[in-house]
């Protein structure tokens, strides 16, 4: 399986207007720009997902909304990618996937994203790398256990906006 993992776009603050709550924030202006210009750089760079799987909070959904708007495809949330939870949950929520998909897209949040590539890579409840937002990775896996998997390659947010 190939897992693509791509960070939410810039959002508001924590208590701007009508964002009380961490799951209500939603994407700034440029964060929109910005996700629109990566999308747009998935797209130039012919990948396709089987499955795209996102956070429900509303910063990671308009992500994962923008995304599928490019590719033409459908979003699934889950909340196995909200901050904080298990990544067994989500190792079981992709193992769960009949047929089993091939690649496979997550939006998500920091530490969560950068904590399950560090358990794929090397089996550490601990991260090895750093998404930033809009940032965008490829693993490849041999299975969905601790120490399967390669780091294909980890773009920036202005490594993929150069690409579009």
């Amino acid at each position: 399986m190939n897992l693509f993992a791509l960070r939410h776009g810039i959002a508001v603050d924590l208590g701007t207007e009508g964002c009380v709550r961490d799951p209500e924030r939603v994407l700034t202006p440029k964060g929109e720009k910005k996700t629109r210009r990566v999308a747009k750089a998935i797209k130039e760079m012919e990948l396709s997902f089987d499955l795209l799987l996102s956070s429900p909070y509303v910063r990671a959904r308009q992500t994962a909304d923008i995304v599928a708007d490019e590719l033409g495809m459908d979003v699934e949330l889950t909340d196995a990618l909200i901050p904080r939870a298990e990544i067994q949950k989500l190792l079981q929520a992709l193992e769960s996937h009949r047929p089993a998909p091939q690649n496979v897209m997550i939006v998500g949040h920091e530490p969560h994203l950068s904590e399950l590539v560090g358990y794929l890579l090397a089996g550490a409840d601990r991260s090895f790398v750093t998404l930033k937002k809009s940032g965008f990775c490829k693993l490849a896996i041999r299975s969905l256990k601790p120490a399967h998997a390669t780091l294909e390659w980890l773009l920036t947010p202005k490594q993929m906006c150069l690409m579009a």
